[in-house]
């Protein structure tokens, strides 16, 4: 088998960042390129709260999301893609799942490692995480996240 392109998604949490060194030895080990995929939550499409939200406010508030998730994305992959061969930023808009699964297929990623589950991960598997795993047509890694136990 083989493996030239690792997609790592990420929603910036601590436990997302806990799938970075399996990302970065399988990398090395395979001169594989990097996919690092972020998914802006469309909030277009979600029911107002507190009033109504005009298509110019929905707009700039895509804007900053993106602007920010630009900004994240390379804080990330400077402060620990160093070493790896190829990194690529992206972002999308829309449902995680359905984003990481569109991505998997156009960019024909040959690899999906990611967190078992995000920021709020009470269970073992996050609803992205067993999305992707039930439908992805290639190989996911889920890196299971163990709590921190305090010293």
């Amino acid at each position: 088998m083989k493996i030239e392109k690792i997609l790592w998604p990420t929603d910036f949490s601590a436990n997302a960042e806990k799938a970075l060194p399996y990302v970065q030895s399988l990398t090395r080990q395979y001169g594989a390129e990097i996919y690092v995929l972020y998914v802006i939550r469309d909030i277009a499409h979600h029911e107002s709260w507190y009033g109504e939200f005009g298509k110019t406010h929905i707009n700039e508030l895509m804007e900053w999301a993106h602007k920010s998730a630009i900004k994240r994305l390379d804080q990330i992959c400077d402060k620990y893609m160093d070493g790896c061969p190829l990194y690529v930023k992206h972002v999308a808009v829309g449902d995680p799942a359905e984003e990481i699964l569109k991505f998997i297929d156009t960019e024909q990623v040959d690899m999906v490692v990611m967190a078992s589950h995000g920021e709020k991960g009470k269970f073992r598997f996050g609803s992205v995480t067993e999305k992707v795993l039930k439908n992805s047509p290639v190989p996911v890694t889920a890196i299971p996240i163990v709590p921190d136990i305090p010293a």
